[in-house]
């Protein structure tokens, strides 16, 4: 079996190897949409081959919609080039389910694949035909937070981005320039309305896109290349808007085992290829079933009706209540301090913490009774029933190959959202954060885990971090094994409320946190000891 457009014919084969096919005509719906497009989608990766590709398709198989997607890719031109061309823009979705079981389906929402490369002449004429089409109601983007950036670190503008804003619209190279001047062209033919959204894993991800859209038209306006009206017409969400959105659903690389029941069912080119970009991709996705996507309801030109394929649409302030929800207390706390405590216990996968009984009590303890009863609640998701999915379906799933590793990844980026919050919480409701032990332990095994000597004593290698290197020379002269060589070390760190959130040295938290941390010093086994003995 061949997954393209020609063998959608053969149903018997497919449902041979327990294959769900497109419920609606590919040819049509592909001819449709290219025709008169209502959406295109920048950034062709997993996330929206394996949640955002299949909302459409669900639209399409209830005959809610006519026309599919166009995907687009600003970054990495082989995704384009080797994954959807050959495909004929068909994606092989295989759900994996808490039970150890799979589901398959072949995505095939997807009418076009194109390279958003302003090099090449022919790409940008398509899509400044697409730009310009009065029918097209949203533009959305899964490009990562980094694709939303025009400065680098030091405050200085990327060099791409400052030759963009020197040349002007007809010269765009960042994915953000490219938005601003393909929104010029529509501006141009008719000043027709569009949604544009950010559908990325970040928060006021839409903020952070009409920010950077916005900067690069600003400066096309401060040196001729615009005129103000057109600022305007970006300005007046009656014609441009930027809705924001919460997304959540875990589409990890490729895994062998997936890659290796497809061949054994002679499903062909499911091999992963690792693009010019670095990219691991197949043909096929593999993601866990749990998925939730917000999205503020601003459409000024219309929108597929996404509320049909499970898409909560709502306001902006509960899109940011259900973000915090997640954030702070429900999902991205549990994976700190499990990730902090999994690099030092030895393991490597998530799913293999989820059957150790102390980490479990840790992450237990920090949803159920630490962060839950000041949760902030959405109403349209209910906070304990996320957790409840969280510890009993998504973190234990033994086919979401997640390391620890890879979560620990920008701790100290993160621990002021998703320790601090509750932190702030406690204190304004006049809480007892004497109460607290899961937050005090999380935050004592981040900063013993810096010490980069694991529970057996033996070394590791500690996730990137940008603070790292600060933060292990304040920590010099602590040796695990030797307890007696705290000295306050941690002092001058807990006082930092640009890591916390809060300065802790004001709190009962901080002794808490250096009794934590001078406990798992003790020597091999102490972390695991410590972990154990508080949880208690």
């Amino acid at each position: 079996m061949k997954m393209n457009a020609a063998s959608l014919q053969d149903k018997a084969g497919w449902q041979a190897v327990n294959v769900t096919l497109p419920a609606f005509d590919h040819a049509a719906m592909t001819a449709a949409t290219k025709e008169h497009p209502i959406w295109v989608h920048f950034g062709a990766g997993n996330i929206f081959r394996g949640f955002i590709a299949a909302l459409q398709q669900k639209l399409l198989n209830q005959g809610l919609s006519d026309k599919g997607i166009i995907a687009a890719d600003t970054f990495d031109y082989d995704i384009i080039d080797k994954i959807y061309t050959p495909f004929d823009n068909l994606t092989m979705m295989v759900t994996l389910n808490p039970d150890g079981t799979t589901s398959r389906e072949i995505i095939g929402s997807v009418a076009e694949g194109l390279r958003a490369n302003s090099a090449d002449a022919e790409m940008m004429a398509r899509f400044k035909e697409i730009f310009t089409d009065p029918g097209l109601q949203m533009i959305s983007f899964t490009i990562t937070e980094k694709g939303y950036a025009l400065y680098r670190p030091d405050g200085s503008l990327m060099p791409v981005v400052q030759a963009d804003m020197d040349e002007g619209p007809a010269h765009a190279r960042h994915a953000m320039s490219m938005v601003a001047a393909l929104l010029f062209e529509r501006f141009n033919a008719g000043k027709y309305p569009l949604a544009v959204v950010s559908m990325d894993n970040c928060s006021h991800n839409g903020e952070k896109l009409q920010s950077s859209v916005m900067t690069v038209a600003k400066a096309w306006a401060e040196k001729g290349y615009v005129g103000q009206d057109f600022i305007d017409y970006l300005s007046d969400e009656s014609k441009i808007s930027f809705p924001w959105s919460m997304i959540d659903k875990i589409t990890p690389r490729p895994h062998k085992i997936v890659e290796e029941a497809l061949a054994a069912d002679g499903i062909e080119d499911m091999a992963p290829i690792v693009t010019g970009k670095n990219t691991f991709i197949a043909a096929f996705v593999n993601a866990e079933r749990p998925q939730y996507l917000v999205i503020e309801d601003k459409f000024p030109n219309g929108r597929p009706a996404l509320e049909k394929a499970g898409v909560y649409m709502t306001d902006r302030d509960t899109v940011n209540k259900t973000e915090r929800m997640k954030v702070t207390t429900c999902l991205n706390p549990l994976h700190t301090a499990m990730s902090v405590y999994g690099c030092m216990l030895g393991y490597t996968l998530i799913c293999d913490e989820m059957k150790d009984a102390d980490i479990v009590a840790l992450i237990k303890r920090l949803g159920y009774q630490e962060g839950l009863p000041v949760v902030v609640d959405p109403k349209i998701l209910d906070p304990k029933a996320f957790i409840d999915e969280v510890v009993e379906q998504r973190l234990p799933n033994p086919f979401m190959p997640d390391a620890p590793q890879r979560i620990a990844t920008d701790t100290s980026q993160k621990v002021g959202i998703r320790f601090g919050e509750t932190i702030k919480s406690y204190i304004a409701t006049g809480r007892d954060l004497n109460s607290l032990v899961s937050i005090p332990l999380a935050l004592a095994g981040w900063l013993r885990y810096l010490l980069a000597v694991d529970d057996n004593g033996e070394a590791f290698e500690v996730s990137a971090d940008p603070l790292k290197d600060d933060l292990q020379a304040k920590l010099a002269g602590i040796e695990v094994g030797k307890p007696e060589t705290y000295k306050g070390q941690l002092k001058e760190i807990l006082s930092n409320a640009s890591i916390f959130g809060v300065d802790l040295t004001t709190t009962p938290l901080a002794e808490k946190v250096e009794n934590y941390f001078v406990a798992e010093l003790a020597g091999p086994g102490a972390v695991r000891k410590t972990l154990h003995d508080a949880l208690q």
